[in-house]
């Protein structure tokens, strides 16, 4: 006899930046086996899967999660109550079709997302697995290289920084354990020298340090200076960015450093920090639609960079489809709420890995204490994962379940 869902519940929590978003319970013979939080994105991409908000300004600033919430509990719950709990699948088929939209609009990805990960705690729980051993299976096992927002700009900081994250990757390690004490040094090695030189104030949302620089290769210099002043090398600890262009893209130009550039000329600014700096990733380095310089920027830098698509891809099968036919990048960042459902994340990913695209499972700048994604990147073997700096609850609880993953896990190994 399987064991079948015989309910679902559904609250109103809030995320790291205070607003609403959904939780959601999972019930097996009546007895709580599966709970789950949903992230909520800030810098957003336009293709991304309806985030479904109720609009009403005397309420949560019209951010409220009502009739998502009402969506799980009616509709969504009369739908699977009775299905196999580990059948993830067919769950997630269900709402696809009962949602009935190209991109969850009736539904909302927040509501089909949280009822989907409730699910998939749920069916590992039923097996008495580990979650990231029930998502990967036998072949599942890598503990992830991790990429720490340690300077934070762009949406994610109240700066003058367009940039959005300069991220440290301690890729030149022989453990996660050993990486990731190499990240937190490197993290606070920066506090110092912001410190130093009088720049050091409050966080941003993922935790990393937030100053005003006199330009964004400033930012790149600090990255070097606090690899340098934790005692590491350039060759061991690496710089990716996430330059999320699409907000600074306007009227077919971009604006950065309060100059107005084309694609062909942060294309060559992006060549030249290349030569200067030890970048290994550069993630939206142009606009969510712009796949001319995507394309320009992937064939002069891509043999030398993981040139990585969020707001271009935003975890959508068909939208990488065309990236791989047009080449315009060689990785693709995996955010389950821009998608929805476990399984359509996991269908990316396999396009992905088909084309011999990177996968880098992250994180959102909305988050909670949630860790699914830390087991997520452990059993799909991406390894990498954007889970923010060693600061906050909401960052640390993903590392700390990493943590504890590795204790299982020493399989780890570098992507560059």
């Amino acid at each position: 006899m399987p064991d079948i869902i015989s309910g679902l519940d559904a609250r109103m929590v809030l995320d790291s930046r205070g607003n609403p978003t959904v939780e959601v319970d999972c019930y097996v013979d009546d007895i709580l086996v599966g709970r789950a939080m949903v992230p909520s994105g800030a810098s957003t991409g336009a293709h991304e899967s309806v985030e479904l908000r109720d609009g009403d300004p005397s309420r949560w600033l019209g951010k409220g999660v009502d009739n998502a919430v009402t969506n799980i509990v009616e509709p969504i719950q009369e739908a699977l109550i009775g299905m196999p709990v580990d059948e993830q699948a067919a769950i997630d088929e269900v709402m696809i079709e009962l949602d009935g939209t190209a991109n969850k609009a009736n539904l909302g990805a927040n509501a089909t997302l949280g009822v989907s990960l409730a699910c998939l705690h749920a069916g590992a729980a039923i097996h008495e697995l580990p979650l990231w051993r029930y998502i990967g299976g036998v072949a599942g096992g890598l503990m992830p290289v991790p990429m720490m927002n340690i300077l934070n700009g762009g949406a994610h900081a109240a700066s003058n920084v367009d940039v959005q994250e300069f991220m440290v990757m301690p890729h030149g390690f022989d453990t996660f354990h050993e990486a990731f004490r190499a990240g937190v040094e490197t993290y606070h090695s920066l506090k110092k020298e912001l410190k130093a030189d009088g720049l050091l104030g409050g966080v941003g949302d993922e935790g990393g340090f937030a100053p005003n620089l006199p330009a964004n290769e400033d930012g790149l210099k600090y990255m070097v200076r606090a690899i340098e002043g934790a005692g590491y090398s350039t060759d061991e600890m690496g710089i990716a960015l996430d330059v999320a262009a699409s907000e600074f893209y306007k009227d077919d130009a971009y604006h950065m450093d309060g100059k107005t550039l084309s694609g062909e000329d942060l294309a060559d600014i992006y060549d030249g920090w290349l030569d200067d700096y030890p970048i290994l990733s550069i993630e939206d380095g142009f606009a969510e639609d712009d796949w001319r310089s995507w394309s320009h920027f992937e064939s002069i830098a891509g043999h030398r960079v993981q040139t990585v698509g969020d707001d271009l891809f935003v975890t959508q099968a068909e939208r990488l489809a065309k990236g791989v036919d047009c080449k315009a990048a060689n990785a693709i960042l995996i955010k389950v709420n821009q998608v929805g459902t476990v399984t359509e994340t996991l269908e990316t990913m396999d396009l992905a890995a088909q084309h011999n695209f990177k996968s880098v499972i992250s994180h959102r700048s909305g988050e909670t204490e949630d860790t699914t994604i830390a087991d997520l990147a452990v059993g799909t073997r991406a390894g990498q994962i954007k889970t923010g700096a060693p600061c906050r609850s909401d960052r640390v609880a993903k590392y700390n379940q990493l943590l504890r993953i590795s204790e299982e896990v020493q399989d780890y190994r570098s992507p560059f």
